[in-house]
């Protein structure tokens, strides 16, 4: 952040506006992840954007076309996560599980609203989170070297987010960065190849 003397030129500048057909895309996730697939019509969705429903329609001839915009931008976000899952200083099963803590980001945003395509029998949906499960799943078993103990930090990290989503604070089972850390530690310990 600038020092008060800067001036007004040394600000930092906004971020660029999003492009209207990101705009739609976010427009259709938040509509998908508060409401429904049924809420989600093109004419709400091109109101929510701020967008006309030809604007929309420029970009999106369908609903079905909408869909398969917000799954390639849930496997770009994917193999984003992917990358700094592989990358993160404390190794991938502290992201893992730190990860799984709530925290209205991009990717969950997206999941939270294939999520709600796939409960509207969407079998591309369904397939996009099955995959990503088995990517999640995959860069675990890497590390820890057998596939039940990664399939079981992938529960643990299932449960830490739904308790976490579901649950009030004050109810949670993880109720601070300590409880996690020590959680961490732990899975780490049964987790570590002799």
């Amino acid at each position: 952040m600038p020092s008060p003397a800067a001036p007004a030129s040394a600000a930092t500048p906004a971020a660029p506006a999003r492009s209207a057909r990101d705009r739609i895309l976010d427009a259709f996730e938040d509509l998908l992840a508060e409401q429904s697939e049924r809420a989600a019509t093109l004419e709400a969705v091109a109101a929510r954007a701020g967008v006309s429903k030809g604007g929309l329609l420029y970009h999106f001839a369908s609903k079905d076309a909408l869909v398969d915009g917000v799954l390639e931008r849930f496997a770009d976000d994917l193999a984003q996560d992917i990358e700094h899952m592989r990358a993160a200083p404390d190794g991938p099963v502290s992201y893992f599980l730190r990860t799984s803590i709530p925290s209205d980001n991009r990717l969950e945003r997206v999941i939270v609203a294939i999520a709600r395509l796939a409960q509207a029998s969407d079998a591309r949906a369904s397939d996009a989170l099955a995959d990503a499960q088995r990517l999640w799943l995959s860069e675990l078993e890497a590390v820890v070297g057998d596939r039940m103990v990664a399939r079981t930090i992938m529960l643990i990290g299932d449960g830490m987010y739904y308790n976490s989503a579901l649950l009030p604070a004050a109810n949670a089972v993880l109720r601070d960065e300590t409880d996690v850390e020590q959680l961490v530690a732990l899975v780490e310990r049964l987790s570590a190849r002799d």
